[in-house]
Formats: structure tokens, sequence, C-alpha cells
């Protein structure tokens, strides 16, 4: 089943034109890794599906759903979470009060604590712990299970590794493979070409606002990505 179909999609920031005939499909239980350098379009094609920025032409369509032009809040309710790269936390909240935020009903949080607690348990021996006192790598966990929270649908995850150390990549490589193996569909947004082989099924360089390349998602594509993105 089509998660993600975006088609013909140009979108940017007043009249500035940024992304250009983007067209990317991403099925359930996939993983699409968009890559390439600062100033691409990367986080402008993330913005883009998720409603917060306007939709100057193209189509996208959510689980079989047109959300061109939907408001944020709505696809959200849609099973759809947006991990973005920056200011993604709360500092002055507690780990708790940040995981509740991935949530739209109550009653759902002892069962979504579980399901991360499993993935990040450091997190759960810190629920009271302020967001904000957390390390660099602890908030990127967070992050990531704010967005684990409600089991969604689709997962939107802009450069998750960026700054960090070996081992936390390297859990968070897990975190998304478990998540893809349980049918979830994540577009992955990385400049890391390493670890975005390692757990997309397939890949995109983005150059420009455009689409530059394509393929599977294999180790023998890295030193033809790496050549891309050093031009």
């Amino acid at each position: 089943m089509s998660a993600l179909q975006i088609d013909n999609l140009s979108a940017g920031y007043g009249e500035a034109i940024v992304l250009r005939g983007v067209s990317l499909s991403l099925n359930a239980g996939s993983v699409l890794a968009v890559l390439g350098k600062n100033g691409m379009g990367k986080t402008t094609l993330l913005k883009t599906v998720m409603g917060f920025l306007p939709v100057r032409e193209g189509r996208i369509a959510v689980l079989g759903e047109d959300v061109t032009g939907i408001r944020p809040y709505r696809l959200s309710s849609r099973s759809v979470t947006y991990s973005p790269q920056d200011q993604a936390i709360f500092g002055e909240l507690t780990v708790e009060e940040n995981l509740r935020l991935g949530l739209r009903r109550r009653n759902l949080f002892a069962a979504g604590l579980e399901r991360v607690a499993a993935f990040f348990p450091v997190l759960a021996t810190r629920r009271s712990q302020k967001a904000g006192t957390l390390s660099g790598g602890e908030q990127k966990m967070l992050i990531m299970a704010r967005a684990l929270m409600a089991k969604p649908a689709l997962m939107l995850v802009d450069e998750i590794t960026e700054g960090l150390q070996p081992s936390v990549i390297a859990r968070l490589a897990d975190v998304l493979r478990a998540q893809r193996d349980e049918g979830t569909a994540i577009l992955l947004i990385e400049q890391n070409i390493a670890f975005a082989l390692a757990v997309a099924d397939r890949y995109a360089v983005l150059a420009r606002g455009e689409i530059a390349d394509e393929g599977a998602a294999e180790m023998e594509a890295a030193s033809r990505i790496a050549d891309q993105l050093a031009v």
C-alpha cells in the first residue's frame, strides 16, 4: 500500500521556488532516504508534506488520501509524525511531558511509554527530568521516542543523526529498522550516507530542488552518492 505519494511537487518560501517537479513514492513498511547537501531543499520537502509550506504545484497523498495543502494538525491526526531537525523539544518541560505531546489521547500514554522504553530505557528512568538538561544524544532519542508514542503509519525524520556519537547513531538505526519491520513507512532526510543506506530500502539525491539520482539503497551506491554530494 502506498503510504506517501508525491507528484510533480513545487514549493518554496515567498517568491523563491525551492522544490521543482519533485516526484517520490513510499510504500508501507519501507524507508526512503533523501540525501543532499545543505540548502538543496530537503527540509523544505518535509515542511511542505506536513503543510507548513504551501504547495505551488503538484499533489501529495498520504495513505491513499489527497492531503495537498492540508493543515499540519489535521495531517498529524492521520497517524503521521514529524521529527524536525531543530528546536524539536521543549526544554522546560519534563521528558514525560514531551512524550505526552506525541499523543492525542491521554489514556494511550502507558502503552506508548512501554513501547518507547523498549527502545530507549534511559528515557523511562528520567520521566521527571527537564528535557533541556538531557545530553544531545538523549534529546535526539526523545525526539524519536515522541514520534513513536502513537505508533505512526508514516514518519518524517529530518537529519536525526546530526552531531551524534556512533553508539547513539547505531541505536537510532536499530529503532528505524524495527519500525520499518512493523509496517511503518519512513521518509528519512539525511546527509550521513552510511546511516541512510544501512536503514533505507531506496534513496534519492536532491540537488537544487530536483531529484538528481535515485535507486536501491545498497552500499555499492555510497561512492556515487558521495560524489554527487561533493559537487
